[in-house]
């Protein structure tokens, strides 16, 4: 029945990037090798798949919740488009639109590239491309996040995540400017728009340049070329051609706005949630080379938090996202998974003495994150 992919563990522990990306950050090394602790974890883990009998991909509940939100992501877009509806109630179901596509976001896509949606690789890459339905790229999220925020949490130089200079300062080593004494205000705005930016200069930024950071994109293949450019004209076919002529360019653009407002503010406030809070640790890389003291499991511990774990509803909306510390460790079992794993990672961190960050409610770990933005902004 379902075994945890060990082989592919390793692999990527050790840092062998399997889609070419050249990264400049491979001089970044963890001082201590994989040890007992994280052994001992993945080897507990490793049992409840085993006698539960379960594979470690999606289940049923994730199809069905995947039936659910695609179902009202497409209801919500006729609507606006077929139905005889004020403006007003257009851009609220606007508005509503780029909520659900951050459910798409957090429970399809995000599974879906990690390849911990399904067994099947072709499934994971038909629904990984729900990334693009967003009017984002697959292939560079996967570069972006799979593989260098995951491997180099909070490292300041290196973790896109946590790079919002000049705007917002998220890390102590990084410049503070006077304008950030007030980041803890503006902040949301800016999380609003950051889909905007993401989608109409980012992505192309990142193809025409080919880095990101201190990383370069590597040689895409014909069908990523395809892929990145025939879902970009349908997205904007999608939500600015059609529309506007249904609802005139002015129309268009406040609903298209407001879509990403939504969008913006709901996937930032989560990410942000589980790493640029209180307590947790920013590493910073100033120079090419960086030695983080830790062994890499453990420095996933020590700069993530998990927030809400007990709240069911929290979980399914946001695709279990509020286990970060889970999904870190074992970034290809599926979010239905991190409930029980949850457990399992507290218990072992308990007995190796390993500190496991984690706020009881949503709203205790948005406090946490502004006090935090707050904080940096005035030392």
């Amino acid at each position: 029945m379902g075994k945890i992919d060990q082989k592919r563990t390793l692999l990527f522990l050790n840092f062998v990037i399997i889609s070419k990306i050249k990264l400049v950050v491979k001089k970044v090394q963890f001082s201590k090798p994989q040890g007992e602790f994280f052994s001992s974890l993945r080897k507990s883990v490793q049992n409840y798949f085993d006698e539960n009998q379960l594979e470690t991909s999606g289940n049923w509940k994730l199809y069905l919740k995947t039936t659910i939100i695609i179902t009202t992501y497409i209801a919500i877009y006729c609507s606006i488009m077929l139905l005889p509806i004020p403006g007003y109630v257009a851009l609220l179901l606007s508005a509503s639109l780029g909520f659900v596509q951050a459910l798409v976001g957090f429970n399809i896509m995000h599974d879906a590239n990690h390849e911990a949606f399904s067994s099947n690789k072709n499934v994971n890459y038909f629904f990984g491309l729900s990334m693009n339905a967003l009017g984002s790229d697959a292939f560079m999220w996967k570069q972006k996040h799979n593989l260098v925020h995951h491997t180099y949490t909070n490292i300041d130089g290196i973790d896109d995540d946590i790079s919002k200079t000049p705007f917002l300062r998220m890390s102590e080593t990084q410049p503070r400017y006077k304008a950030h004494r007030f980041q803890h205000i503006y902040l949301p705005f800016l999380y609003g728009i950051s889909t905007i930016y993401w989608v109409l200069v980012k992505d192309f930024q990142d193809y025409i340049t080919g880095s990101r950071f201190n990383v370069e994109v590597g040689k895409m293949k014909p069908i990523d070329h395809v892929m990145f450019w025939t879902t970009r004209i349908i997205y904007f076919g999608l939500y600015l051609v059609l529309p506007s002529f249904v609802w005139g360019i002015g129309w268009t653009i406040l609903g298209f706005t407001l879509m990403h407002m939504m969008l913006g503010l709901t996937m930032s406030f989560v990410f942000q949630l589980a790493h640029v809070v209180e307590n947790v640790e920013f590493e910073h890389a100033e120079d090419e080379s960086l030695m983080v003291e830790n062994e890499w499991a453990v420095h996933q511990l020590a700069t993530t938090s998990d927030f809400a774990v007990d709240n069911k509803l929290v979980s399914w909306l946001v695709g279990g996202l509020n286990f970060q510390v889970e999904h870190h460790l074992f970034p290809r079992i599926s979010h239905v998974h991190y409930p029980e794993i949850q457990k399992i990672v507290a218990k072992t961190c308990a007995e190796f003495g390993v500190t496991y960050y984690s706020y009881t409610s949503t709203g205790e770990a948005i406090a946490s994150h502004f006090r935090h933005m707050k904080r940096l902004g005035k030392e």
